[in-house]
């Protein structure tokens, strides 16, 4: 696909980092990273994921954003581990706000929790199956706070452009979309990196979602499954492909998250992750 001489999306600001300076999306900015556990499973986990994302933040001098859910509610079985919910959770996000500088992300799955959510989040995520839900869209945007939208599974890269015009139409201009693989087949994603160009060439920047797209959906039963062994070259093509930003979940102990463990990136390797992220974007910038 041919893309010298395009423009490119404008830029969406995303909020403020760690070191004061605000994190925008898109319009030839840094490649932003987007980071965090799954679900928050405690404050404690909560704040030292945080502290240590913070740290590497300013050591690399990194836009980072820290992302975190509440409530996890799209799991796979009734038994599983949805997280402290939103009055508990949101306390816990502030609480990592406060004390790193980091900006806040989290999910909503309701449009009553806009408005709460906003009040301690500089950016509120439609989650991938809720994306079509326009009441849930609107709240989120009428909040004033910047919204990243999850292009569904079931999405092409066109369709997920409908999400963005009511947020728009809401009067929200500060719009980013999250890439995360398509269904395809039994428990499978794959990623076409077209997608990406042609919502960035619609005017919106693009994440991409290193840790979803190698999620096998209900691939071990009662759970999601995943493929983390290939979230390192996904992330590489995407960057080369023009992505704006990486949305990486991470975790201390992989193997032991409550919430998808199977492709969490553990966070002792996420240097070397990003290392290989921004290598990738440079050499794109070349063709672009």
């Amino acid at each position: 696909m041919e893309t010298r001489g395009h423009k490119g999306p404008g830029k969406v600001e995303m909020g403020r980092g760690a070191s004061g300076r605000r994190i925008y999306a898109g319009g030839g900015s840094p490649l932003v990273l987007v980071a965090g556990p799954c679900v928050i499973e405690g404050e404690a986990q909560a704040l030292g994921i945080a502290r240590a994302l913070a740290s590497f933040s300013r050591r690399r001098r990194v836009p980072l954003i820290f992302k975190a859910s509440f409530d996890k509610a799209n799991r796979t079985s009734l038994n599983s581990f949805r997280g402290p919910g939103l009055a508990a959770g949101l306390a816990i996000l502030e609480r990592v706000r406060r004390e790193t500088g980091l900006p806040v992300l989290t999910d909503i799955h309701e449009p009553a929790q806009a408005a709460p959510a906003a009040r301690v989040a500089d950016i509120l995520q439609v989650p991938a199956f809720l994306s079509r839900q326009t009441d849930l869209v609107v709240a989120a945007a009428r909040t004033g706070r910047a919204v990243n939208i999850k292009k569904a599974q079931f999405m092409a890269p066109a369709d997920v452009l409908h999400a963005v015009a009511k947020a728009r139409a809401a009067g929200n201009v500060r719009v980013t979309v999250t890439e995360r693989g398509t269904m395809f087949g039994y428990h499978n994603l794959v990623v076409d990196f077209r997608g990406i160009e042609e919502i960035r060439r619609a005017g919106v920047p693009v994440l991409f979602d290193a840790t979803h797209s190698v999620q096998l959906p209900g691939g071990a039963g009662n759970r999601s499954g995943g493929l983390r062994e290939f979230v390192p070259v996904l992330s590489r093509a995407a960057c080369a492909a023009g992505a704006d930003g990486l949305f990486v979940e991470v975790h201390p102990r992989p193997a032991r998250a409550l919430s998808d463990s199977a492709t969490a990136w553990p966070m002792a390797r996420l240097a070397g992750l990003w290392e290989q992220a921004e290598a990738a974007a440079r050499a794109a910038k070349r063709w672009t």
